[in-house]
């Protein structure tokens, strides 16, 4: 558990209130009537909410939006007042009044839509390109850690593409060194098999996968050739943000499907005793412990372990 200081909590809320004003000014919500509109924010989301369904109720909007329901209700008479709203019982039950969009609404709406997204490209534009999927991805994490959805968020997996391979050495040394004492030779071990896959990547027979959370790298695994019938797992990693979500052993079944499809006989590798999340996603997967050897190789004491599953 990580234990923060008055200082740093003072830093941390510091900075998110900067952030906080540095966006509304770029978005413009300090100004008298949201992009160029009649219409103050508030109006504005109310006819978003209402443009998103046919017909909704004032409980529903009140709980959508997490507005007061007395603030909500002179919102809604204001619209109604200028024809953009309209209300009228329930066909079902007439205690339940739906409010909806008049034409005059619906149209208010699409030129409030259409401005909203030429003001996000005109925002964009000052951006590169290749940053785009960054920008985005960083406003995807925001919105999910403050929703406390923070395993929620969609994993996908690709090849490897240059710049990788110097984050897959560095998350390695960073996070063993971090959780574990492991010292810079084993940070060494892992930049020399990352080496000898590039030197002598077979692409027929070998395969990294890179797994991108919210445009960012959040694990690895790699399959690498060791004899004809042999091949080896090698370097499975998952950020501690992205655990929690079966992505480890998702990496470990994307490399056992890849060495049966290659023809491989079994699958091998090492690890070490003490890592308690990936022998248990190995023994899940069907591999079991074939030798195991004490050693020192990372600056403490540890086991380490060599299993194989076989594949036909």
């Amino acid at each position: 558990m990580q234990y923060l200081t008055k200082s740093s909590i003072r830093q941390r809320v510091a900075a998110v209130r900067a952030f906080n004003r540095f966006y509304t000014r770029r978005v413009g919500v300090l100004r008298e009537g949201l992009l160029g509109s009649e219409f103050p924010l508030p109006e504005a989301r109310v006819l978003y909410e209402l443009a998103q369904s046919k017909e909704t109720t004032s409980t529903e909007l009140a709980r959508e939006l997490d507005l007061d329901p007395g603030y909500l209700s002179r919102l809604l008479r204001s619209l109604r007042k200028r024809r953009l709203l309209q209300a009228q019982a329930s066909p079902h039950d007439g205690r339940c009044i739906l409010l909806s969009l008049t034409a005059k609404g619906r149209n208010a709406f699409a030129i409030l839509d259409r401005r909203s997204r030429d003001e996000v490209c005109r925002m964009l534009s000052g951006v590169p390109a290749a940053e785009h999927p960054r920008l985005v991805g960083a406003m995807q994490t925001v919105e999910r850690l403050l929703k406390g959805d923070r395993n929620k968020a969609k994993i996908t997996l690709r090849a490897h593409r240059p710049g990788d391979m110097g984050w897959v050495v560095h998350r390695h040394g960073a996070l063993y060194a971090q959780e574990y004492g492991w010292d810079e030779r084993f940070e060494a071990l892992v930049a020399g098999i990352v080496k000898s896959f590039v030197d002598n990547h077979d692409p027929a027979r070998e395969r990294c996968w890179i797994a991108e959370m919210d445009g960012e790298p959040v694990g690895s695994v790699f399959v690498v050739k060791e004899t004809k019938t042999t091949a080896k797992l090698r370097l499975l990693l998952v950020e501690p943000k992205a655990r929690g979500s079966g992505l480890g052993k998702r990496l470990v079944q994307e490399c056992i499907a890849f060495g049966r499809g290659k023809g491989y006989r079994r699958l091998v590798l090492w690890t070490q005793s003490n890592l308690a999340a990936a022998r248990a996603i190995y023994k899940s997967c069907g591999f079991r412990r074939v030798k195991a050897e004490r050693h020192a190789e990372f600056g403490v004491k540890l086991t380490g372990e060599y299993w194989e599953l076989p594949l036909h």
